[in-house]
Protein backbone atom coordinates (compact mmCIF):
# COMPACT_ATOMS: atom_id res chain seq x y z
CA UNK A 1 0.00 0.00 0.00
CA UNK A 2 0.96 3.05 -1.44
CA UNK A 3 2.05 5.66 2.00
CA UNK A 4 0.05 8.71 1.82
CA UNK A 5 1.94 12.17 2.77
CA UNK A 6 0.36 15.20 3.67
CA UNK A 7 0.76 17.99 0.95
CA UNK A 8 2.63 21.18 1.82
CA UNK A 9 0.26 23.88 2.83
CA UNK A 10 -0.08 26.95 0.40
CA UNK A 11 -0.73 30.78 1.09
CA UNK A 12 -4.62 30.28 0.08
CA UNK A 13 -4.53 27.78 3.18
CA UNK A 14 -3.77 29.97 6.01
CA UNK A 15 -6.26 32.70 4.01
CA UNK A 16 -8.86 29.75 4.79
CA UNK A 17 -7.41 28.73 8.09
CA UNK A 18 -7.86 33.02 9.33
CA UNK A 19 -11.66 32.99 8.08
CA UNK A 20 -13.37 31.59 11.09
CA UNK A 21 -11.25 34.25 12.93
CA UNK A 22 -11.69 37.12 11.05
CA UNK A 23 -14.74 38.20 13.10
CA UNK A 24 -12.27 38.91 16.18
CA UNK A 25 -10.14 41.19 14.53
CA UNK A 26 -13.23 42.70 12.68
CA UNK A 27 -14.81 43.82 15.84
CA UNK A 28 -12.15 45.42 17.51
CA UNK A 29 -11.08 47.01 14.62
CA UNK A 30 -14.16 48.81 14.34
CA UNK A 31 -13.94 49.31 18.01
CA UNK A 32 -10.37 51.28 17.37
CA UNK A 33 -11.68 52.94 14.68
CA UNK A 34 -14.81 54.68 16.37
CA UNK A 35 -12.30 55.22 19.96
CA UNK A 36 -9.67 56.92 17.45
CA UNK A 37 -12.06 59.38 16.11
CA UNK A 38 -14.45 60.17 19.59
CA UNK A 39 -10.45 61.15 21.01
CA UNK A 40 -9.82 63.11 17.89
CA UNK A 41 -6.85 60.93 16.47
CA UNK A 42 -9.01 61.53 13.03
CA UNK A 43 -9.90 59.16 10.48
CA UNK A 44 -6.46 59.15 8.19
CA UNK A 45 -4.45 58.94 11.35
CA UNK A 46 -6.46 55.84 12.77
CA UNK A 47 -6.05 54.22 9.29
CA UNK A 48 -2.71 54.71 8.48
CA UNK A 49 -1.57 53.78 12.01
CA UNK A 50 -3.68 50.61 11.80
CA UNK A 51 -1.68 49.75 8.28
CA UNK A 52 1.82 50.44 9.42
CA UNK A 53 1.85 49.62 13.23
CA UNK A 54 -1.01 46.46 12.66
CA UNK A 55 -1.32 45.97 16.32
CA UNK A 56 -4.57 45.53 17.71
CA UNK A 57 -4.03 45.89 21.46
CA UNK A 58 -1.31 48.65 21.58
CA UNK A 59 -3.24 50.64 18.92
CA UNK A 60 -6.44 50.34 21.37
CA UNK A 61 -4.05 51.50 24.47
CA UNK A 62 -2.45 54.54 22.73
CA UNK A 63 -6.03 55.81 21.57
CA UNK A 64 -7.13 55.03 25.49
CA UNK A 65 -4.41 56.95 26.82
CA UNK A 66 -4.64 60.04 24.41
CA UNK A 67 -8.70 60.12 24.89
CA UNK A 68 -7.76 59.98 28.97
CA UNK A 69 -5.63 62.59 28.17
CA UNK A 70 -2.50 61.49 28.00
CA UNK A 71 0.44 62.95 26.14
CA UNK A 72 1.79 61.42 22.65
CA UNK A 73 5.02 60.11 24.54
CA UNK A 74 2.93 58.35 26.86
CA UNK A 75 0.52 56.94 24.82
CA UNK A 76 3.48 55.60 22.45
CA UNK A 77 5.24 54.01 25.16
CA UNK A 78 2.38 52.06 25.96
CA UNK A 79 2.57 51.07 22.39
CA UNK A 80 5.80 49.58 22.85
CA UNK A 81 5.53 47.90 26.08
CA UNK A 82 2.21 46.11 24.63
CA UNK A 83 4.13 45.05 21.33
CA UNK A 84 7.31 43.47 23.36
CA UNK A 85 6.15 40.24 22.97
CA UNK A 86 6.57 40.66 19.48
CA UNK A 87 10.16 40.09 20.16
CA UNK A 88 9.81 36.67 21.61
CA UNK A 89 6.95 35.56 18.75
CA UNK A 90 9.32 36.55 15.78
CA UNK A 91 12.70 34.77 16.58
CA UNK A 92 10.61 31.81 17.12
CA UNK A 93 9.33 32.15 13.46
CA UNK A 94 12.74 33.94 11.80
CA UNK A 95 13.72 30.85 10.48
CA UNK A 96 10.99 29.88 8.43
CA UNK A 97 10.40 32.87 6.00
CA UNK A 98 12.61 32.82 3.00
CA UNK A 99 14.39 34.88 0.38
CA UNK A 100 16.63 38.10 1.22
CA UNK A 101 16.56 40.55 4.29
CA UNK A 102 14.20 42.98 2.41
CA UNK A 103 11.83 40.16 1.63
CA UNK A 104 11.56 38.59 5.02
CA UNK A 105 10.91 42.42 6.50
CA UNK A 106 8.29 42.70 4.42
CA UNK A 107 6.88 39.29 4.87
CA UNK A 108 7.60 39.38 8.63
CA UNK A 109 4.97 41.89 9.58
CA UNK A 110 1.83 39.23 8.88
CA UNK A 111 3.16 38.09 12.52
CA UNK A 112 0.07 38.52 14.54
CA UNK A 113 -0.61 36.66 17.88
CA UNK A 114 -3.64 34.76 15.38
CA UNK A 115 -1.36 34.26 12.39
CA UNK A 116 1.61 32.85 14.86
CA UNK A 117 -0.75 30.58 16.50
CA UNK A 118 -2.42 29.18 13.01
CA UNK A 119 0.94 28.84 12.11
CA UNK A 120 1.90 26.30 14.44
CA UNK A 121 -0.60 24.25 14.67
CA UNK A 122 1.02 21.29 13.33
CA UNK A 123 3.89 21.10 15.60
CA UNK A 124 6.30 23.28 13.18
CA UNK A 125 5.75 26.54 12.19
CA UNK A 126 4.54 27.08 8.46
CA UNK A 127 5.46 30.15 6.26
CA UNK A 128 2.52 29.78 4.13
CA UNK A 129 -0.08 29.59 6.62
CA UNK A 130 1.74 32.66 8.60
CA UNK A 131 1.70 34.73 5.80
CA UNK A 132 -1.34 33.87 4.26
CA UNK A 133 -3.65 34.13 7.48
CA UNK A 134 -1.59 37.26 8.33
CA UNK A 135 -2.84 39.11 4.67
CA UNK A 136 -6.27 38.61 6.16
CA UNK A 137 -5.71 39.49 9.39
CA UNK A 138 -4.30 42.52 7.82
CA UNK A 139 -7.01 43.49 5.46
CA UNK A 140 -9.77 42.74 7.88
CA UNK A 141 -7.91 45.07 10.76
CA UNK A 142 -7.68 48.19 8.43
CA UNK A 143 -10.49 48.05 6.47
CA UNK A 144 -12.54 47.75 9.73
CA UNK A 145 -10.33 50.75 11.57
CA UNK A 146 -11.94 52.80 8.38
CA UNK A 147 -15.38 51.88 8.91
CA UNK A 148 -15.34 52.38 12.42
CA UNK A 149 -14.03 55.85 11.71
CA UNK A 150 -17.02 56.35 9.53
CA UNK A 151 -19.17 54.89 12.19
CA UNK A 152 -17.83 57.10 14.95
CA UNK A 153 -18.20 60.21 12.91
CA UNK A 154 -22.23 59.99 12.75
CA UNK A 155 -22.48 58.66 16.41
CA UNK A 156 -23.40 61.47 18.77
CA UNK A 157 -22.11 59.38 21.76
CA UNK A 158 -19.68 56.64 20.77
CA UNK A 159 -19.77 56.02 24.72
CA UNK A 160 -22.91 54.76 24.23
CA UNK A 161 -21.56 51.84 22.56
CA UNK A 162 -19.79 50.80 26.16
CA UNK A 163 -16.08 50.29 24.26
CA UNK A 164 -14.55 51.72 27.59
CA UNK A 165 -15.82 47.95 28.85
CA UNK A 166 -15.23 46.23 25.55
CA UNK A 167 -11.34 47.00 25.60
CA UNK A 168 -10.95 46.04 29.41
CA UNK A 169 -11.98 42.75 28.17
CA UNK A 170 -9.92 42.25 25.29
CA UNK A 171 -6.62 43.14 27.34
CA UNK A 172 -8.33 40.15 29.70
CA UNK A 173 -8.53 37.73 27.11
CA UNK A 174 -5.05 38.79 26.21
CA UNK A 175 -3.81 38.04 29.67
CA UNK A 176 -5.81 35.24 30.56
CA UNK A 177 -3.84 32.25 28.31
CA UNK A 178 -0.70 33.90 30.17
CA UNK A 179 -1.78 33.29 33.90
CA UNK A 180 -1.44 29.52 34.51
CA UNK A 181 1.97 29.35 35.99
CA UNK A 182 2.84 30.68 38.62
CA UNK A 183 5.20 33.36 38.31
CA UNK A 184 3.10 35.29 35.43
CA UNK A 185 0.54 35.47 37.91
CA UNK A 186 2.83 37.19 40.68
CA UNK A 187 3.41 39.85 37.34
CA UNK A 188 0.10 40.22 36.31
CA UNK A 189 -1.11 41.02 40.13
CA UNK A 190 1.98 43.63 40.34
CA UNK A 191 1.12 45.00 37.41
CA UNK A 192 -2.52 45.52 39.15
CA UNK A 193 -1.00 46.96 42.27
CA UNK A 194 0.60 49.24 40.29
CA UNK A 195 -2.13 50.55 38.30
CA UNK A 196 -4.58 51.08 40.69
CA UNK A 197 -2.14 52.98 43.23
CA UNK A 198 -1.25 55.16 40.46
CA UNK A 199 -4.57 56.21 38.53
CA UNK A 200 -5.68 58.71 41.87
CA UNK A 201 -2.38 60.66 41.54
CA UNK A 202 -0.36 60.02 37.93
CA UNK A 203 -1.11 61.84 34.56
CA UNK A 204 -2.85 59.91 32.22
CA UNK A 205 -0.75 57.25 30.49
CA UNK A 206 1.64 57.03 33.47
CA UNK A 207 -0.23 54.13 35.52
CA UNK A 208 -0.55 51.80 31.98
CA UNK A 209 3.44 52.49 31.39
CA UNK A 210 4.54 52.23 35.08
CA UNK A 211 2.47 48.60 35.07
CA UNK A 212 4.14 47.17 32.12
CA UNK A 213 7.54 48.10 33.09
CA UNK A 214 6.27 46.48 36.92
CA UNK A 215 5.09 43.53 34.90
CA UNK A 216 8.25 42.73 33.34
CA UNK A 217 10.36 43.52 36.23
CA UNK A 218 7.91 40.28 37.70
CA UNK A 219 8.87 38.42 35.27
CA UNK A 220 12.11 38.69 35.33
CA UNK A 221 12.31 38.21 38.65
Amino acid sequence: MRATTEAEPRIRDGMRAALPLAPSPLLFGLSYGVMADATGVGAAAAVVMSATTYAGSAQLASASVLGAGGTVAAAVLAAIFLNARYVAISVTVASVFPGGRLRRLVESQSIVDESWALAGRRGRFEWPILVGSGLVFYVVWVGSTAAGTVLGGVLEDPNALGLDAAFAALFLALAVPYLRERRPRGAAALAGIVTFALIPVAPAGVPIIAAAAACLVGVRR
